[in-house]
């Protein structure tokens, strides 16, 4: 008996994929990843020339019936060539037969899954009032972050910064349009103190934050590093803060705000970080006051990539969307 596998491009996933029902099976997969519902082994990452990396993320997601792996490529240097730094495909499988499903472009489903984390983080532990929102990188990441913060908070304004200022522009001006409210572009320090919200979305090696302009009461998500020799937010930040993960086991192996804020003195190295997954459930505490710095790592997890890789295989299947192929 032949096999048929539904090929799903970028433009299917955008399309079958919005930011408010990605938020809702993330939040489903962090609740089933933090109560043992979940198989996911800690990626596997290969170097690659120059700083690049390859990922191999394998899930297994008992409430899917499903089982998929994610290969990832990061290549910080495509940049220069103009072309994506991330670059994924995503392959599903029936857990009960062993039956390959379909095979998606990951590259928009990891944006999206990414913002949609932080949506959930957000919506857990940001202050309700909170009204403006800070992104650091105004990149692809970016983007989604910003429209995850926007479904699960009542942002008035939103600011930008990159190193790069057109960029930052022209991220503003899109942003703007999309979201119908105003996104301005502002120097780093200025637009991270005047945040309710701080969402970091960079390649950076090295902090892009000053602990000194995070404003008490503020949330941030630190998304854009996922090695334990890189990290965005300074370790006396990390410290300060209130600090939750995707991934309790992932966190401490592969986050280098956590990592590198342990061995500089700045986090007790027996401390036990909250998995969002444990604040939504009820069984770790979230926010515990207004004047309190709350800080969500995520360094990715495969279970937010099968959860929305099932949602879209349903939505493509009900829509008669893709292409199937015969293997």
């Amino acid at each position: 008996m032949s096999t048929r596998v539904l090929f799903l491009s970028a433009s299917d996933v955008d399309r079958l994929l919005t930011m408010r029902a990605a938020i809702a099976v993330v939040r489903e997969a962090f609740v089933d990843l933090s109560g043992g519902r979940a198989e996911v082994p800690l990626r596997t990452q290969m170097p690659l020339a120059g700083d690049g990396a390859a990922l191999f993320m394998p899930v297994h997601l008992a409430r899917r019936r499903r089982f998929a792996i994610k290969v990832v490529t990061v290549v910080p240097e495509n940049r220069e060539r103009n072309l994506p730094t991330i670059q994924a495909l995503v392959t599903v499988f029936d857990a009960e037969t062993g039956r390959p499903e379909a095979v998606m472009d990951g590259e928009v489903l990891t944006a999206i899954r990414t913002g949609a984390a932080s949506g959930v983080a957000t919506d857990a532990l940001a202050r309700e009032n909170s009204a403006v929102a800070a992104v650091i990188g105004a990149g692809v990441q970016g983007i989604r972050q910003l429209e995850a913060v926007c479904c699960v908070r009542t942002i008035r304004e939103a600011l930008v910064f990159d190193r790069d200022r057109e960029r930052a522009v022209a991220f503003a001006a899109e942003m703007g349009r999309r979201l119908g409210r105003p996104v301005r572009v502002l120097d780093k320090a200025s637009a991270v103190f005047a945040a309710d919200i701080v969402c970091t979305a960079t390649s950076s090696g090295q902090p892009v934050v000053a602990d000194a302009d995070i404003a008490k009461g503020a949330h941030v998500n630190a998304i854009g590093t996922y090695r334990p020799d890189t990290r965005e937010i300074p370790g006396r930040t990390v410290g300060r803060a209130t600090v939750f993960v995707d991934s309790r086991e992932a966190c401490m192996a592969e986050a280098g705000e956590l990592v590198m804020a342990i061995g500089e003195g700045h986090l007790d190295p027996g401390s036990v970080p909250a998995e969002i997954g444990e604040v939504l459930t009820g069984s770790r505490p979230g926010r515990s006051g207004d004047t309190e710095l709350t800080l969500f790592k995520s360094v990715g997890n495969a279970v937010q990539d099968l959860a929305v890789a099932s949602l879209i295989l349903e939505e493509a299947r009900r829509l008669e969307l893709g292409t199937e192929v015969e293997l």
